[in-house]
């Protein structure tokens, strides 16, 4: 059930998931389901960034300009949270044939 993503994907929050910050964490209800779901101090940056609807190629130049990590393991770790979150019904995934 995984979508195909990558860098040039645009990525949306579904429209039946709230979120809200606590304390610097993200937690998010998926109003279908009913659960809730918690994020870290880098999958809340990572919510904010799909928030703000940026391109994952522009969330990942705004967290390897944030934090200490090499290209390759944020790139690996932003596409595979992304990925996670899709197939949890969370977001939603566009690549660039369906814009």
């Amino acid at each position: 059930m995984s979508q195909r993503v990558s860098l040039a994907s645009g990525v949306r929050i579904c429209q039946d998931v709230l979120s809200r910050d606590l304390q610097g964490e993200e937690v998010i209800l998926d109003l279908n389901t009913g659960v809730y779901f918690g994020l870290d101090q880098v999958g809340t940056r990572i919510w904010q960034l799909i928030r703000e609807h940026r391109s994952l190629q522009q969330a990942l130049d705004s967290m390897l300009q944030e934090y200490e990590v090499t290209k390759a393991q944020c790139t690996h770790d932003l596409l595979c949270f992304v990925t996670q979150m899709a197939d949890k019904g969370l977001v939603e995934v566009r690549n660039g044939e369906d814009t």
